[in-house]
């Protein structure tokens, strides 16, 4: 009854009065067993940070986008994208060379694996470096691989695009039952900075963007996940509004939900909602009294039940995951950037 009364408030007021009416929800159970270490490196290669992962197309292999064993891959020769299967073991790797910092990833219904290169880490000076190394410009688009690894389709300009251009800093990607793709774009949350989300045909024609920078209804910052549920509406984690932003597939505002916390991560499947909380509490710019973790719900009303808290809750640095995905089999995965890590979370 009580989130009831709460989804009312943000239907009828104002956002400002639902945020307001919407107290941060931190004592949910927890009936998830944390898994640590379950994905096993190869000997001599450790983690690097990654908020990219992916379920494969059986149901039970993990892909994950790893940045080469530091922040960015800029300068290494490893292969940043990953199969586990599912005892954990590493049974493919590919994408040496291509790119600088993968960011999200989608894995459609074919198996193909979809990644974006935000090249949204370090300073901007160092951005601007590895975006013109030699070779040629890098960074700034999305990649469709097959699942062998053979590179089907590029979107966007190497280096970067503003404007009527794409992309700059995309951070998510995603594939309608259709075909049709969906990226949302901008990473940062300066002045100026692009937030819009994109939408392609299937071989990578565009079709229409929408979203200017702002806090309005439809208006966005930092749009940083996506996810559909059973109805074809689109999920945007509207990570610097602390808000998921839900739309039809033509851009129209429908909703949004403010008490899944600030969403770095959006997973949905069979209508529950995986959202994973990265950076509130203690992370700057912190997010009032909310905890950092992953809370789960329904996609249909909003309704929360359970929160797998941050194992790293005191941190002061991005610690829980950015990236979130649910196999087969209810288990979740969560891609830490700040820990360098993939953590499984099993329920008994």
């Amino acid at each position: 009854m009580r989130y009831l009364l709460l989804f009312a408030l943000v239907s009828l007021g104002s956002r400002a009065a639902a945020q307001a009416a919407i107290q941060p929800t931190n004592d949910l159970p927890n009936p998830y067993r944390t898994i640590q270490g379950w994905a096993k490196m190869p000997a001599g290669r450790t983690w690097g940070s990654t908020s990219a992962v992916g379920i494969d197309k059986n149901g039970t292999s993990i892909w994950v986008a790893e940045r080469c064993g530091t922040n960015s891959c800029a300068g290494s020769s490893l292969d940043p994208i990953l199969k586990f299967d599912s005892t954990g073991t590493l049974v493919k790797s590919f994408g040496a060379g291509l790119l600088l910092t993968p960011h999200g990833m989608f894995v459609d219904q074919d198996g193909n694996v979809w990644v974006t290169d935000c090249a949204c880490t370090g300073t901007a000076a160092q951005r601007e470096a590895a975006s013109a190394a030699p070779g040629g410009p890098r960074g700034h688009q999305v990649f469709k691989f097959s699942p062998e690894g053979k590179l089907l389709l590029t979107l966007g300009k190497p280096g970067g695009g503003r404007d009527t251009a794409f992309f700059f800093q995309p951070n998510a990607v995603l594939i309608a039952p259709n075909g049709e793709i969906f990226v949302a774009e901008g990473h940062s949350s300066a002045a100026g900075a692009n937030a819009r989300i994109l939408r392609f045909t299937k071989d990578g024609r565009l079709l229409k963007s929408w979203g200017t920078k702002g806090s309005a209804k439809g208006e966005l910052d930092q749009p940083h996940a996506l996810a559909m549920d059973s109805r074809g509406r689109l999920f945007v984690g509207d990570r610097s509004n602390n808000r998921i932003q839900i739309f039809d597939q033509d851009g129209t505002y429908l909703a949004d939900w403010s008490q899944f916390s600030r969403p770095s991560g959006i997973f949905i499947k069979n209508d529950t909602i995986y959202v994973s909380d990265s950076e509130s509490g203690g992370v700057s710019p912190p997010h009032g009294n909310w905890k950092r973790g992953i809370r789960i719900g329904s996609a249909k009303d909003g309704a929360l039940w359970w929160l797998i808290p941050d194992p790293l809750e005191n941190a002061t640095n991005t610690s829980q995951a950015e990236g979130v995905a649910v196999d087969a089999r209810g288990n979740i995965y969560g891609a830490e950037v700040g820990a360098r890590t993939l953590r499984r979370y099993v329920k008994p």
